[in-house]
């Protein structure tokens, strides 16, 4: 088990492992829970081993399943049986993965080898057992490049006064040339903030799980076509970007625990040369949730503070 906070580079830290296995002419499998992401780390995988056949297993893309590294979804592991000498599964405490069943069994069932689970929030009952079955943690508190995480601030406001809120700051990060995510709790919501704050601050779009060419809409994000995106939390998990502030509008809603509003705040401060940046929480009420979130990055701070 590697439990390491967001920007701590669960992926890299597993570099070395996997050019052994390839070394040695074994089949690595890395497995998350979400098809976005499996997008994005087959690219990152092509791009680190180069003289590797990476392919990328998901609903609706599964012509392919056999290659040195093949970066899957969690359900595409049904396809494979005593099949991966090294297997690594990320966010464990995903969705769809979490406490499914069904899901681990898979997992299982599909290693012939050696297994590696990675995840930035694992409840203390995963800790526990892993432990308790003889396996090895392993854990970093500390993001790669030395720098703080970036701690939430509370925005308190009501009504139509949150919205305004929410046009300036968007206006400044645009006029600062920082891109921006704003998330929402839900589909609708997301076609429904959008359509209104374009008409305050243009260059922006939305993305939600329903929209079929999402992965062009985040490559195009990437590429600085659009200043904004508001999205659903298929965006809050496995998302590097340079510069990117963070807004999560109503994070008071009974959608967000602990654990996804310190996914979410970890999208910020990721890359070498833009350490810090915004992650505001636009809010009617404090939540306990909010609460330990922001405790939590603060005690993960602190290990920092005691390297230094």
């Amino acid at each position: 088990m590697v439990y390491a906070v967001c920007g701590a580079g669960k992926t890299e830290l597993v570099f070395e492992v996997i050019n052994y296995a390839l070394h040695n002419k074994q089949k690595v499998g890395f497995a998350v829970p979400r098809r976005d992401v499996v997008i994005e780390l087959a690219n990152r995988f092509k791009n680190t081993f180069k003289e590797a056949k990476v392919i990328s297993l998901y609903g609706g893309n599964t012509k392919e399943i056999d290659g040195e590294i093949i970066c899957l979804t969690t359900h595409q592991l049904y396809r494979y049986s005593s099949f991966f000498d090294l297997l690594i599964l990320d966010e464990i405490d995903a969705f769809p993965f979490y406490k499914n069943e069904v899901l681990e069994a898979l997992f299982k069932r599909s290693i012939k080898g050696n297994f590696i689970k990675m995840s930035a929030t694992p409840d203390k009952k995963t800790l526990d057992d892993f432990k308790k079955e003889g396996y090895d943690v392993v854990t970093l508190f500390i993001r790669y490049h030395n720098k703080p995480i970036p701690v939430p601030v509370v925005k308190v406001r009501f009504w139509i006064f949150k919205y305004l809120f929410l046009i300036a700051k968007l206006k400044k990060f645009i006029k600062e040339n920082k891109p921006c995510l704003i998330f929402v709790p839900t589909i609708e919501e997301s076609e429904n903030l959008y359509c209104f704050l374009n008409i305050f601050a243009k260059g922006g779009y939305f993305v939600n799980s329903k929209i079929k060419n999402r992965s062009k809409i985040i490559e195009d994000f990437r590429n600085n076509k659009y200043k904004y995106l508001v999205t659903t939390a298929i965006l809050e998990r496995g998302v590097t970007l340079k510069n990117l502030q963070v807004i999560i509008f109503n994070a008071d809603n009974s959608i967000y625990n602990e654990n996804s509003l310190i996914q979410i705040s970890g999208r910020v401060g990721r890359k070498i040369g833009y350490e810090s940046g915004e992650v505001i929480f636009i809010v009617q009420k404090n939540t306990k949730f909010i609460k330990t979130a922001i405790s939590t990055i603060r005690e993960a701070n602190k290990h920092l503070q005691g390297l230094l």
